[in-house]
């Protein structure tokens, strides 16, 4: 099968797709459907190959980014894979948690974080803090001073690279809402600021250019710039960057012409960029770090799907077919949110009947409920028939709602013939328990 789905992905004389040796008509039979299904050595895979690379260039560590999805088995998974992670808020921190992973291998972002997360990262010895405004630097501090601790962080910056991919997925053009401006001098202001308080230990920088990239060159100028500002911050004010974590955003293949970088020859021309900078500057080369999430889970998992109708709609340019599964925006928003594009097929049986385009719809109350645009499945679609849309395991759990008051689909990981629940399935119970009147 093509590189857009899990390495595992296989189909036998009927037709019947199957992952992680689990045909998927058998996992909707036991799991129902909408069903994310999730090829454990997938993610293990993609989880040694970025450790390795990253251990090739002298890169101290990996963190997962949880945002990408996160559960208590996935976070097992990586850590036992030998990576850290990168969390955001206080509820990713007690996941993190609760499946073992020590805080000195967790560190926490967020452009917002309570007094409560910060105060519950200190006591759980998370090994990093990142940095995200002036209020968080007197956060941070007086949270570390009160716990008797030297806090270490890292403060993100923004260094006005636009990276080639969608606008609400870019990261570190000037107006937007993360970290601090080179330019404008805050970056600079937040070091010294760091640099005055006794409870602070300023490790080094963050920066995160945005996500689903597939150009290089977009990281190799971040790096350029970063080591820029840094010589600057160190023949000025004598402030050193031991630390450089460079994020993740690295793009995965939804289609099959996408041609995603590979993870060795990135993480090469990264770290020759930094090396060849930090030389120009006269400054020691800083231990990198990064940050995969997409990467990592988003080609391991794919979305079951049934079909309930199948409907031919006149348009003014012909008949468009409309098929509408039992999930939707409610488990996948990013057809919706950035005309994000998937591959779909029928997974549940072979046809020989001639393609047709189609879209792919979901069942909520909005027109704009597309899981896929366009797509040319088999002219003989009937409701029953399984769909399967592949690169569905980052930021579509995870971003899941209940719109419509719709339960959210279960999580179930694939491996050698057995299918284990990660994520078991809402139920209307799990909802009328959140509404006292009920």
């Amino acid at each position: 099968m093509s590189n857009v789905w899990p390495p595992s992905a296989a189909r036998d004389s009927t037709g019947a797709l199957s992952i992680g040796g689990i045909d998927v008509r058998d996992a909707a039979a036991q799991f129902g459907t909408p069903l994310f299904l999730l090829d454990e050595d997938a993610v293990r895979e993609r989880a040694r190959a970025y450790r390795q690379a990253a251990t090739e260039v002298g890169a101290s560590t990996v963190y997962y980014a949880a945002k990408a999805f996160l559960a208590t088995a996935v976070a097992r998974w990586v850590h036992e894979e030998g990576l850290g992670l990168d969390v955001a808020t206080g509820g990713e921190l007690a996941v993190a948690l609760r499946a073992g992973v020590p805080g000195a291998d967790l560190l926490l972002h967020g452009n917002n974080k309570s007094m409560i997360e910060i105060e519950t990262a200190i006591a759980a010895g998370v090994s990093r803090i990142v940095i995200d405004s002036y209020e968080e630097i007197v956060r941070v501090a007086d949270a570390a001073s009160r716990a008797g601790v030297v806090q270490p962080v890292l403060v993100r910056v923004t260094i006005g690279v636009k990276a080639h991919t969608h606008e609400f997925i870019a990261t570190a053009h000037e107006d937007q809402k993360f970290g601090f401006s080179v330019a404008s001098g805050a970056a600079q202001e937040a070091l010294l600021r760091i640099a005055m308080l006794p409870s602070l230990e300023f490790r080094g920088l963050h920066s995160h250019i945005g996500s689903q990239i597939f150009d290089a060159h977009g990281f190799e100028e971040a790096a350029v710039r970063i080591v820029a500002f840094m010589g600057q911050m160190s023949a000025q004010f004598g402030i050193g960057c031991a630390e450089l974590d460079l994020g993740g955003g690295m793009g995965i293949a939804y289609l099959v012409d996408d041609d995603p970088l590979e993870i060795g020859a990135l993480a090469e021309q990264v770290a020759d960029a930094v090396i060849t900078e930090c030389a120009r500057h006269g400054i020691a080369v800083p231990v990198l770090a990064f940050e995969p999430g997409r990467a990592i889970v988003g080609q391991a998992g794919v979305t079951l799907y049934e079909v309930g109708t199948v409907k031919q709609v006149q348009t003014d340019d012909g008949v468009r077919t409309y098929v509408s599964v039992d999930g939707g925006m409610s488990d996948n928003i990013r057809t919706s949110l950035y005309d994000a594009e998937y591959t779909v097929e029928l997974a549940s049986r072979t046809s020989d009947a001639e393609p047709v385009l189609v879209r792919v719809v979901g069942k909520h109350c909005e027109s704009g409920d597309i899981v896929v645009r366009d797509a040319w499945l088999p002219g003989d679609l009937v409701p029953g028939d399984l769909l399967v849309v592949a690169a569905t395991g980052a930021y579509c759990r995870s971003l899941a709602s209940n719109y419509n008051y719709v339960p959210k689909p279960a999580v179930v990981s694939v491996r050698d013939g057995i299918a284990s629940i990660v994520l078991r399935r809402e139920t209307l119970d799990d909802l009328l328990a959140l509404d006292p009147g009920a």
